[in-house]
C-alpha cells in the first residue's frame, strides 16, 4: 500500500448530489482532477439514498459512526450496516486500508468552500493548516456537543470534511463543482508534498470554534414560531455583536443576540439542520499556532503507509 492511499468519499447524504457527480465523471474523463500519483480509493458513502434523491434512508450516514452503533450487529437501518460496510473494507484495519479521508459535502447555507474537523485531532489539523494555506478556507472546529456524534472522518487517523454551498439539495451547480474540484486538487498535492517531504506548513492557523447551536424559536408542540431574520439569512461568517437580530416573527417581534462576546455564526438556516433542531451554529474565531506536534503525527501517519 502506498503511504499516500487517500479515500475520497461523495455522497453520504444522498441529496448532495454535486460531488457524486463529479466523481463520475472523473471515471470517465481520467485526466478531470489530478490525483498527483497518490492512490485514491473513490466511493460513494450512500448509494441507496443517492439513488432516491434522498439525504438517507432510515438514518443520517454521518451520525453512524459512534463505537455502540457499529458495534451493535441486532441494528439493521440501513446507513448503520453501510458504516460497517465501509470501516470493514476501507478502515485503517480495513481490506484496503486507508489512513486518511476526504469526506464532501455540499450545504444550502451561505459558506462558501470551507474545512470541518472534528475535535482537536492532531493530523486533522496540521492537514487543514495545508489546505488553508493554499486556499484561505475557513476552519470550523466541531467539538463539545454531545447531541451531535458519529461522525464519519472520526474513523480514521485523519480527515478532513470539504463543504461546498450554497446550492440547493438535489441541483447540480457548476460552480458547486468545480470548488469542489479545486478542494479535491489542493488536498491531493498537499498530501503528495506530504510524501515527498517538502510540505510547507503555515506558523498561524485561524479556527471557527464551535460554542453552542441553537434552535428556531418553538411552540411547545415544537412548531417553529420565527424564522431567521433577513439579516442574518446568507451571513455566515459574519461576526454578531449585542443587539444583532437572529430570528423574527410574523408578529413583528425580533429575537435578538444578547452576549458581550461576538460569536460568528455558521451553517445558518441549512435545510437538513432543521430535523436536528438547529437553526445556526454559533463559534469563536480564534487564531493557534501551528505546533510541531500537529506535523509530527500527520507525517508519521504517511511514513506508517509505506511501511
Amino acid at each position: 500500500m502506498s503511504g499516500s492511499q487517500v479515500l475520497l468519499i461523495a455522497g453520504t447524504h444522498g441529496n448532495e448530489i454535486n460531488a457524486p457527480w463529479l466523481l463520475d465523471q472523473w471515471k470517465n474523463y481520467p485526466g478531470l482532477i489530478n490525483n498527483n500519483d497518490l492512490t485514491v480509493l473513490k466511493i460513494i458513502g450512500n448509494p441507496e439514498a443517492l439513488k432516491e434523491g434522498k439525504r438517507y434512508i432510515n438514518c443520517d450516514l454521518n451520525r453512524c459512526f459512534r463505537k455502540e452503533l457499529l458495534n451493535d450487529n441486532s441494528n439493521k437501518d440501513y446507513e448503520v450496516v453501510r458504516a460497517r460496510e465501509i470501516i470493514k473494507t476501507f478502515g485503517p484495519k480495513g481490506s484496503n486500508p486507508s489512513q486518511i479521508t476526504i469526506d464532501l459535502h455540499s450545504t444550502t447555507s451561505s459558506m462558501g468552500s470551507s474545512i470541518v474537523v472534528y475535535g482537536r485531532r492532531f493530523p486533522d489539523l496540521a492537514f487543514a493548516s495545508l489546505v488553508q494555506s493554499r486556499l484561505g478556507l475557513p476552519i470550523y472546529l466541531h467539538e463539545g456537543d454531545n447531541t451531535q456524534q458519529g461522525f464519519l472522518v472520526e474513523s480514521w487517523p485523519c480527515g478532513l470534511v470539504i463543504e461546498i454551498g450554497p446550492v440547493p439539495q438535489g441541483v447540480l451547480h457548476p460552480k458547486i463543482i468545480d470548488q469542489s474540484r479545486l478542494a479535491i486538487e489542493i488536498c491531493f498535492e498537499e498530501l503528495a508534498k506530504l510524501n515527498k517531504g517538502l510540505a510547507c506548513f503555515p506558523e498561524k492557523i485561524v479556527i471557527h470554534r464551535h460554542i453552542r447551536s441553537i434552535d428556531f424559536p418553538r411552540a411547545e408542540n415544537k412548531r417553529i414560531l420565527g424564522v431567521v431574520h433577513p439579516e442574518r439569512q446568507g451571513a455566515d461568517w459574519k461576526p454578531l455583536s449585542k443587539g444583532s437580530p437572529l430570528f423574527m416573527k410574523l408578529d413583528g417581534n425580533i429575537e435578538t443576540f444578547e452576549e458581550n462576546e461576538p460569536l460568528v455564526p455558521v451553517f445558518i438556516n441549512e435545510a437538513a439542520y432543521a430535523e436536528k433542531n438547529i437553526a445556526m451554529s454559533l463559534t469563536k474565531r480564534e487564531v493557534w499556532n501551528v505546533l510541531d506536534d500537529w506535523k509530527y503525527e500527520l507525517l508519521n501517519l504517511i511514513c506508517l503507509g509505506t511501511n
